[in-house]
This record gives C-alpha cells, structure tokens and sequence, in this order.
C-alpha cells in the first residue's frame, strides 16, 4: 500500500522530510473499518506531530488526521458501518495517520460523509467542526 511517512524530525524542504513508502495493507480487528482513503486534510496537528516524532523500531511516522474515503472492510465487532459507506473522521494521533490508500480508524469515531459534499469539501470538515 502506498503511504507518506517519515522517520525523523526534518525541516520540510529536506528531501527526507517526507517519504513515498510501500506498507502492508492494514486490517481490520474489533470496531475497525478499513477505509480507502479519498481525501485529507492538513491541519496544525500534522505540523505539530511532524516537527516532535520519532520513528519507532523502524516503523516510519505516517501523518493525515482528517480524511474522507470509502470503508472496503470491517472488523467482526463493527455495528454502524458497512463496505461501501462513505465515511469522514478526525483520526486518532495514537495510530497510523491517513496519509495512505488505506486507513484504519474505529468506527466509534467515525460519520458518514455528507453527500452534498465531495471527498475532498468533506475531509477538510473534522477537525474544524470540532473546534467550532
């Protein structure tokens, strides 16, 4: 799966800032859905965990915290959603960002995408609407 990440703190114009990676497709446990990715949005929050994370044994940073997109699959223990829901989110800065073709996020968190709005007009309203 192909996916944006990192490894180290870098200052944004270092070639290594941010990095195009090939990582194995999540799936999904319990109340996760396994969403394809449409659309993100950068907020404060991705600059933030960008300039102060540091990889882990090796597995690279991957950013994206509000995202739109379509759940492809679910977990045994998800009662809201099912494949094909087009869904939007403000992630969870504990786990893996959306910077990916897939996303794993818990259903529980998750709303689906108004269809007066596009992937994109979608994914840029999480975090912002929480706010508000």
């Amino acid at each position: 799966m192909r996916t944006i990440g990192f490894f180290e703190p870098l200052p944004i114009d270092d070639p290594k800032s941010l990095n195009d990676l090939d990582l194995p497709r999540p799936v999904p446990s319990g109340k996760d859905l396994l969403v394809e990715v449409k659309a993100v949005a950068v907020n404060p929050v991705d600059t933030k965990v960008r300039q102060s994370r540091t990889s882990q044994n090796g597995v690279p940073v991957v950013l994206g915290y509000d995202a739109a997109g379509i759940v492809v699959e679910v977990g045994p223990d998800v009662a809201s959603y099912k494949v094909g829901d087009e869904v939007y989110y403000a992630g969870d800065i504990t786990r893996d960002g959306a910077n990916s073709e897939y996303h794993l996020i818990d259903e529980r968190i998750v709303g689906r995408k108004p269809t007066s709005l596009s992937f994109a007009e979608a994914a840029a309203m999480p975090l912002t609407a929480i706010t508000a």
